[in-house]
């Protein structure tokens, strides 16, 4: 069984930064793409970013792409969302994810077998 837990989510100014983390447990974490997604209240769950498990490519949404960076220590069976320049809009819980069979579709939320609980994020303006 795998378990994924976040940490790091807090309250933070806009332009600020946080840096999410995502502990992963199971002996198979090298071979899991993960993800984070996040979720505003009254909106679905959307795709923030994911790290292959094959050759470690990084995919971001439009929308945080040049401000967050996603990254993995496998050694540590670690996940992490470096967020910078946080605006208003980022404020969600954000999720990591993870997905055992590299799935093309990594945009999609139907694709990821785990999930941790999520860590709130609030951006003030």
């Amino acid at each position: 069984q795998v378990q994924l837990v976040e940490s790091g989510g807090g309250l933070v100014q806009a332009g600020g930064s946080l840096r999410l983390s995502c502990a992963v447990s199971g002996r198979a974490f090298v071979s899991y793409s993960m993800a984070w997604f996040r979720q505003a209240p009254g909106k679905e769950r959307e795709f923030v970013a994911t790290i292959r498990w094959s050759d470690s490519s990084t995919y971001y949404a439009d929308s945080v792409k040049g401000r967050f960076t996603i990254s993995r220590d496998n050694a540590k069976n670690a996940l992490y969302l470096q967020m910078n320049s946080l605006e208003p809009e980022d404020t969600a819980v954000y999720s990591c994810a993870a997905d055992r069979t590299g799935s093309s579709y990594y945009q999609r939320r139907t694709e990821y077998e785990y999930w941790g609980q999520g860590t709130q994020v609030t951006v003030s303006s």
